[in-house]
């Protein structure tokens, strides 16, 4: 197992998903409910759910495309998600 790459996606994911929405909500459904550990077990096998649907997706389709390819539909994605936000403002498009 390459402990490196074990630790860093580790690292990306908990600082990635340190204040974010779901953990907001996970929040506000433990403190309304009886069982706080039932509301931690449920979040924590839908963040390995999701991670495991992106890390097989991602693993299928890098055996599909070529890294140039995926590093350039990645940086094109990013390059149109930033230029929305700069021009539109958040806007809903027409």
């Amino acid at each position: 197992m390459d402990w490196h790459l074990l630790g860093l996606s580790f690292l990306t994911v908990f600082l990635s998903e340190l204040g974010d929405k779901s953990q907001l909500a996970a929040v506000a459904l433990s403190s309304r409910c009886q069982s706080p550990r039932a509301v931690f077990f449920g979040t924590a096998a839908a963040l390995l759910l999701t991670s495991c649907l992106g890390a097989l997706t991602g693993g299928a389709v890098a055996e599909l495309l070529p890294t140039r390819s995926l590093k350039a539909i990645a940086a094109a994605g990013f390059a149109i998600l930033a230029l929305r936000l700069l021009f539109f403002h958040g806007e809903a498009p027409e």
